[in-house]
């Protein structure tokens, strides 16, 4: 069945909307809870929903805010992804991908002078694994340690962000007694996946993974950086595209 997404903002979302973004997410994640959900997508600003065509059936959405920080004396800012999900029966699917990208160029092209990453927090390693084939430049990664200045941006956004939980020796927001985490089955590492060098890595960096711990990563935020395999999902957007 076809998909199509559509970005829309937080503020503008129904309660029924609001309780099939729940609904999803307690299907696929343990300890969810309607108060935790509430509060962390209330601080964000945009959300990407993804539906059935036909239907209008909601079967994924992410939610999407923008950072600012100051590393040293320079400024910088970061598209922050926070929940994100994919009915497992549409695992695959571009839709959201191509609506992210879209968001992603439309703050490139709004920000041009700005120091601009992609900041995002790896729970499992399909989230982990689209760095490698949507960007040229990510971290952290197997094969190349990670420059002193990108720690450094790491390390303040994860501390704006997380201060209460974010372990800067080892680049990774713990897990606490309200933290939901993926459900056993839903995103298991088999012996097969660990043989890609990117999951391998990622379990390594990240072994707390399936109690809920999630890897900071960021990407610089060009149009240079994304990949060719990136635009062919994304498509041609306009420069002058303009975010709800």
């Amino acid at each position: 069945m076809k998909l199509c997404g559509r970005l829309a903002r937080v503020a503008d979302l129904s309660s029924h909307e609001r309780t099939s973004m729940f609904d999803l997410m307690d299907r696929h994640y343990a300890n969810v809870t309607q108060a935790t959900f509430n509060a962390d997508l209330d601080e964000k600003v945009w959300v990407i929903q993804i539906v059935q065509q036909a239907t209008g059936d909601l079967c994924g959405f992410s939610t999407q805010m923008l950072l600012d920080a100051t590393v040293g004396q320079r400024p910088v800012k970061a598209l922050f992804s926070g929940d994100t999900i994919i009915d497992r029966r549409y695992w695959g699917d571009q839709a959201l991908t191509h609506i992210w990208g879209r968001l992603a160029l439309s703050l490139v092209d709004e920000w041009p002078q700005a120091e601009l990453y992609w900041f995002l927090i790896s729970q499992g390693y399909k989230t982990y694994r689209f760095l490698p084939i949507f960007f040229h430049e990510f971290y952290p990664r197997h094969d190349v340690p990670i420059p002193n200045r990108i720690r450094d941006v790491i390390e303040a956004l994860g501390r704006k962000k997380f201060p209460h939980s974010y372990d800067a020796a080892a680049g990774v927001v713990r897990t606490h007694s309200h933290q939901y985490r993926l459900r056993e089955g839903i995103a298991d590492v088999t012996l097969e996946r660990r043989r890609d060098p990117h999951v391998q890595f990622f379990t390594e960096r990240n072994p707390g993974h399936a109690l809920g711990d999630e890897l900071c990563c960021i990407a610089p935020l060009s149009r240079a950086n994304f990949t060719d395999a990136a635009y062919r999902v994304i498509g041609p957007e306009p420069r002058t595209s303009k975010m709800p």
